[in-house]
C-alpha cells in the first residue's frame, strides 16, 4: 500500500474514496474484473470504528470479493443470531433457521482489525491504496477528476473513468456536491465502549448479539456484542437529548444506564471499561440521489438508518456489489440506467430495514418480537430480515414490509 507523499497526477479506471468495507470490497471486485483501482483514505488504518456485529448476508459478498478465507482465519467471535430482552421477556432468533437461502452464520468483529484486513486483501489483489490522502474537490462528468492533498500538503489530481464514494460517515461527495437530503429518521445518538466482560461460560450466548430494551423507556435500547478474547462492545442508543451530558460524565452516564437494565447489569455490572466512552450523534443521513455523472455513493455515504439491526455493513457490501455490477457494464461500453440497476434495487432493501427500524421505536416490532406464539414460518420470515436478507422478495416481509408488519402487529396486539 502506497504511503509515499510525493504523488503525481494520475489516470485510473476507478477511484474509490474511503477504505472501509464497501470501498475494500468494491476495489477487490473491480480488480477481479481487471480494472485499475486507486483507493484514497483520509485516515490511517487500523482505526476504531463502531458497527461490530455483522449479518450473515455479508458473507456472500466477502466470498465474492475473495476475502472470505482471510476473515474466517482471523479468529473473530462466531455469530449465529440475536437475543432480545425487555424486562422479564426474551426472544432469540437463530439465523440458521430462516426463510431465505444462504449464509446463516457470520462474525462479531473488532472493526479496526476487520476493516484493516479487508483493505489489505484488496491491496494484495492489486488495488493501490493511499492512506492520509484527502479528497478536496470533484469535477463530475464523463471523465471525473478529483483534487487530492496528502499529509505533506502536496496536491495532485486524479482523473478516473468513474468515482465511487465509500467514505461512510465522512460523506465526502454528499458534502462536496451538495447532495444531502432530509432524513426521515429522528435525531438519535449512541454512547458506547468496550468492557472486559469476564462473563462466565453459559451465562449468555456469546454467539448472539444481545439487544436489550430499557425497562422504562421502550425507545431506548442497549447492545452487548461479545467479541473475541473476553471483550464485549456495549452501548446505549436513545434520542440525543436523553444521552446529553458533558464528555467528562459519559463513563458515569453509560454505567448508570447499564445498571438500570437488569440483564446487562447482571452480565456486565462493574466490569471495567477498556476505553473512554465514545459518543456518536446525528448519524441518520440521506441523499437526494445515489448516483450522478461519473460517480455513485456506496453504503453510509448514501444513507444510514440506525444501528439497531446491525444493517450498516450489509448495506455497504450490497451497495458495492450492485455498483460494481452496474459499473462493469458501463466500462464495457453499455449505457446502464443507474437508477434502475443500482438506486432502486439498493433502496428496496434499505426500505425494508427502515420499516423494521421505525416499528422498533414505536414498540410495534418489539410487540412482535416478544410475542410468544409466533408460528415457525413467521419466525423464519423475520429471522431472514434480521440476518440481512432484506432484498429477498420471496419473503412477504420484504415484498411488502409495511403492510405485513402492520397486519402482524394487529394479530399480536389482539391475541
Amino acid at each position: 500500500m502506497n504511503t509515499d507523499s510525493s504523488q503525481q497526477n494520475m489516470t485510473v479506471d476507478v477511484a474509490i474514496i474511503g477504505a472501509g468495507p464497501s470501498g475494500a470490497v468494491a476495489a477487490a471486485l473491480l480488480r477481479k474484473a481487471g480494472r485499475s483501482v486507486l483507493v484514497l483514505e483520509r485516515q490511517h488504518f487500523p482505526r476504531f470504528s463502531v458497527g461490530e456485529s455483522l449479518l450473515p448476508q455479508s458473507m456472500a459478498y466477502l466470498e465474492e470479493a475473495g476475502m472470505l478465507q482471510a476473515v474466517v482465519e482471523a479468529g473473530f467471535q462466531y455469530k449465529n443470531g440475536a437475543h432480545f430482552v425487555y424486562r422479564d421477556q426474551s426472544s432469540s432468533f437463530d439465523f440458521r433457521d430462516k426463510h431465505s437461502p444462504g449464509w446463516g452464520t457470520t462474525y462479531q468483529v473488532e472493526r479496526a482489525v476487520f476493516d484493516d484486513l479487508l483493505i489489505r486483501c484488496a491491496a494484495e489483489q492489486g488495488a493501490e491504496v493511499r492512506f492520509g490522502h484527502t479528497v478536496q474537490a470533484m469535477q463530475t462528468g464523463a471523465e471525473p477528476e478529483l483534487d487530492v492533498i496528502d499529509e505533506a500538503g502536496e496536491a495532485y489530481r486524479v482523473q478516473a473513468r468513474f468515482v465511487l464514494d465509500a467514505s461512510g460517515f465522512g460523506r465526502v461527495l454528499p458534502r462536496l456536491l451538495n447532495l444531502e437530503a432530509p432524513t426521515r429518521m429522528p435525531t438519535r445518538a449512541a454512547i458506547f465502549t468496550h468492557v472486559r466482560d469476564g462473563i462466565p461460560a453459559g451465562a449468555t450466548d456469546r454467539n448472539k448479539i444481545c439487544v436489550a430494551t430499557h425497562p422504562e423507556h421502550r425507545n431506548v435500547w442497549f447492545w452487548m456484542i461479545p467479541l473475541a478474547g473476553g471483550r464485549s462492545s456495549v452501548g446505549c442508543v436513545a434520542e440525543a437529548s436523553f444521552l446529553e451530558c458533558p464528555e467528562s460524565e459519559r463513563d458515569a452516564k453509560l454505567r448508570a444506564l447499564i445498571q438500570q437494565e437488569p440483564t446487562l447489569n447482571g452480565l456486565i455490572g462493574q466490569a471495567p471499561f477498556l476505553m473512554p466512552v465514545r459518543h456518536i450523534g446525528g448519524y441518520s443521513a440521506n441523499v437526494e440521489r445515489l448516483h450522478g455523472p461519473g460517480y455513485a455513493l456506496l453504503g453510509n455515504a448514501g444513507e444510514f438508518l440506525d444501528p439497531v439491526f446491525s444493517s450498516g455493513v450489509t448495506i455497504a457490501l450490497r451497495s458495492a456489489h450492485l455498483a460494481v455490477q452496474t459499473l462493469e457494464r458501463q466500462l464495457n461500453g453499455e449505457t446502464p440506467d443507474w437508477q434502475t440497476a443500482y438506486d432502486v434495487p439498493l433502496r428496496k432493501g434499505i426500505d425494508t430495514f427502515r420499516a423494521f427500524v421505525e416499528r422498533w421505536y414505536t414498540g410495534e416490532l418489539q410487540d412482535i418480537i416478544f410475542y410468544p406464539h409466533k408460528t415457525p414460518p413467521i419466525q423464519r420470515f423475520i429471522s431472514a430480515v434480521l440476518a440481512g436478507y432484506a432484498w429477498d422478495e420471496s419473503n412477504p416481509y420484504v415484498a411488502d414490509p409495511v403492510r405485513r408488519l402492520n397486519a402482524l402487529h394487529e394479530i399480536c396486539k389482539g391475541a
